[in-house]
């Protein structure tokens, strides 16, 4: 709280200086189209309609689609650094694309938000001060479901992902925090939508529970499969696999599934309620997690330029830190690997009128930080 008041007090004289009156230029790299696009889409959504809110005309977003191919990426990367002089970046989904872009762009002195990919290696020793996460890092919406199965009791989970950083983190995660035995574990193709030969593994292990990770395009395509099996045990996952844009065409099959997530729509506080509202008249829609964490980054930055520009770093850097806006999470902390400090919520999915959505049913882990922060050093 010092901090943030000590921030607050030197922002008319930041003002003043012209801190906030140079242009600033963001770039944004995010899957737009193919499997997963529906994610950037929603991260882009939630951030542009930050961005149109604010009071704000001196940023410019360029903003390009990275095809979820890594090769893309960092071309696109590379074209906004030098070329485009992007003063920040911001965008990417996947964490494979984010391990390839990050690093790179953090070492040329640019500041990275994450809306999104919150990779082990780059939570611990591969921390950068110029990288922050604003939606969580990989383990925690997975170590929240084995806290969540652990606690309904749980005993035999048979546990899949598919085989990439985040996949990796998420069953580490979930393995984290629940302690009871495994009835199997696979890493499955990135992109794969044929799950018979798991669920057929799954049938045969004497599992009494499932956790899966399967973002975009693959968690559909295993719900449905795994409804039409007539297998009949309990599916615990994270939001990734059962939020907002997912549900619509999963459907039923979804009913009842608990979910773990860092946000809902039905969180209680004024940011929140406004950012669902004015989310849904602006795109026709209501946001996911993933439009809030477009939206909270937005705002984070905005928040930042209010004291200084990219180019004053150290003061930039600062003012990220403090991180003092109006989060749709309500009260939003940083970590000291700039990692968010926060609840992460049970969901249970449901149906309200013709539209399938989320409820929170409790708090799976409250004011969770992450297991790398203790190996970042700046």
């Amino acid at each position: 709280m010092k901090l943030k008041s000590l921030i607050l007090s030197t922002a008319l004289a930041a003002l003043a200086s012209g801190a906030s009156a140079e242009g600033v230029k963001v770039g944004m790299i995010t899957t737009l189209s193919g499997g997963g696009a529906g994610l950037g889409i929603d991260v882009r959504d939630g951030f542009m309609l930050a961005i149109g809110q604010s009071d704000r005309t001196d940023i410019e977003v360029v903003i390009e689609d990275d095809l979820r191919k890594p090769d893309v990426a960092v071309q696109l990367a590379d074209k906004m650094i030098q070329s485009e002089k992007v003063d920040v970046m911001t965008g990417i989904i996947w964490s494979n694309l984010a391990m390839a872009v990050i690093p790179s762009a953090t070492a040329q002195g640019k500041f990275y938000l994450s809306p999104n990919a919150g990779p082990s290696a780059l939570a611990g020793k591969g921390c950068h001060k110029n990288y922050f996460n604003v939606a969580w890092q990989n383990d925690n919406l997975h170590e929240a479901a084995g806290a969540y199965a652990k606690g309904t009791g749980y005993k035999n989970s048979f546990i899949l992902a598919p085989n990439y950083p985040a996949g990796q983190d998420a069953l580490t995660g979930y393995k984290r925090m629940y302690d009871g035995e495994l009835a199997g574990e696979i890493f499955t193709k990135l992109g794969q939508t044929d799950y018979a030969a798991e669920i057929a593994q799954i049938r045969a292990s004497g599992a009494d529970s499932v956790f899966f990770f399967l973002p975009g395009g693959m968690g559909i395509s295993f719900l449905k499969q795994y409804a039409d099996s007539g297998v009949d045990l309990p599916v615990v996952g994270p939001a990734f696999s059962f939020d907002q844009g997912i549900l619509q065409a999963v459907g039923d099959a979804a009913l009842g599934v608990v979910n773990t997530s860092q946000w809902n729509k039905d969180i209680d506080n004024a940011t929140n309620a406004a950012f669902v509202e004015t989310f849904q008249a602006e795109y026709g829609r209501l946001p996911s997690l993933y439009a809030s964490q477009g939206f909270d980054t937005a705002n984070l930055l905005i928040s930042a330029l209010e004291i200084a520009h990219p180019d004053d770093a150290d003061a930039f850097r600062t003012a990220l830190e403090a991180a003092n806006f109006d989060s749709t999470r309500g009260d939003f902390e940083f970590g000291p690997n700039h990692h968010p400090i926060q609840d992460i919520y049970a969901r249970e999915v449901i149906k309200e009128g013709d539209v399938y959505t989320n409820k929170i049913i409790g708090v799976a882990l409250e004011n969770h930080s992450d297991a790398y922060a203790v190996d970042c050093s700046f």
